[in-house]
């Protein structure tokens, strides 16, 4: 409670001009998380300057944001950025997976029915060999030696396509 009464109009300050605060932050910094702590350090001076503030506070935040950018132009200016060469590592996005089931699948299409049956029940449904017979009505043997034939067959159609076609999945991913 004390809080609401030391900073009468801040809460209603942010809530009706932080879009627009935030906004002009960005043109300042030229991006959203250098914004974000421009606002920030603005706002953190105007809560300390609170009680001395008369009229806009608004206005006085704005100022101060202005100050605080062109300060940090002036430090970058003193004391240069030095950018490396090194690019953070990417984080998978799910796409690489994707694509590779997307080229499976088109894959599976290509193979007899019986075998495709075998390999989406062994290695796409995670069945065993004798869940996989028992399904299919046959021998474990018969099981082995489809999917034995349909894994050459899937290499060979795989290897035909286009290695551009292909994603660039390590298997890492699972």
């Amino acid at each position: 409670m004390r809080w609401r009464k030391s900073f009468v109009g801040l809460d209603t300050l942010v809530a009706e001009r932080g879009d627009a605060l935030l906004a002009t932050a960005v043109l300042l910094t030229g991006s959203r998380p250098a914004a974000e702590d421009l606002l920030q350090a603005g706002l953190e001076r105007l809560m300390r300057h609170w009680n001395r503030v008369r009229g806009d506070k608004e206005g006085y935040l704005r100022r101060t944001m202005y100050h605080l950018a062109v300060d940090q132009w002036r430090s970058r200016k003193r004391r240069p950025e030095v950018l490396t060469s090194v690019e953070p590592p990417g984080r998978p996005d799910g796409t690489d997976e994707l694509h590779l089931r997307q080229v499976l699948i088109q894959a599976l299409a290509t193979l007899p029915p019986r075998q495709r049956a075998v390999l989406v029940l062994r290695y796409w449904e995670q069945f065993s060999e004798a869940e996989a017979a028992e399904m299919l009505g046959c021998s474990i043997g018969t099981v082995k030696s489809t999917a034995s034939r349909g894994l050459s067959r899937l290499r060979e159609v795989m290897a035909t396509w286009a290695v551009d076609d292909a994603p660039a999945w390590n298997g890492a991913g699972r």
